[in-house]
């Protein structure tokens, strides 16, 4: 079975985008997906890479384009009051979601979190308030994500991810061909089927 890594930050637009889809992909494909947090900031200042948000042209363009894949996925998008996010209590607590099985409802919870309800997710109330509903104990939580090995290891999947390649996110990996951007989803399920 071919596996999917998705490397994706709860601070990028793009990546939620992605989330709302790479699931049906791989479902369509008969791969399995393997979520993978890190921290887009860090990517930005391994690679010298910028954000769209320092580049008017890119961050005016942005607003349009988000809301047009939203429209054509069919999904609520509301770009958040609060841009940029600072994600890294977000990421950490990825990290131990994924550790403890339940990557993919923290995921979930925490995109919708901020890209549809708008909450800051840098807040401990909001994130207490997200991990208790999705049955995640939020005193060991808020805990466990203030652990060394937590911080180490989020900057390690970091760091791994740009020495593969990675500039950005979502950055979707099979096996060592990467692809980068939401809109490259159909070129991966392309490269799942065998047709590229």
């Amino acid at each position: 079975m071919k596996k999917v890594e998705f490397y994706y930050d709860i601070a990028s637009p793009y990546s939620y985008l992605a989330s709302t889809q790479v699931e049906k992909v791989c479902q369509r494909c008969g791969a399995e997906l393997d979520w993978r947090p890190f921290l887009i900031g860090g990517v930005y200042k391994e690679t010298g890479n910028r954000a769209p948000l320092e580049v008017p042209n890119k961050k005016a363009y942005m607003i349009v384009d988000l809301k047009d894949w939203a429209r054509y996925y069919g999904v609520e998008l509301n770009f958040p009051e609060l841009f940029p996010l600072n994600s890294l209590k977000v990421m950490r607590g990825a990290i131990v979601a994924k550790e403890i099985g339940r990557i993919r409802d923290y995921t979930h919870k925490m995109f919708r979190l901020y890209w549809v309800e708008g909450e800051d997710l840098s807040k401990d109330e909001i994130l207490r308030k997200g991990v208790e509903a999705i049955g995640m104990d939020a005193n060991w939580f808020m805990k466990r994500i203030g652990d060394q090995d937590v911080k180490d290891k989020l900057r390690e999947e970091t760091s791994k991810a740009v020495s593969r390649g990675a500039f950005g996110a979502p950055t979707f990996f099979i096996g060592e061909r990467m692809f980068w951007g939401n809109d490259r989803l159909m070129l991966v399920e392309e490269y799942l089927k065998g047709r590229l």
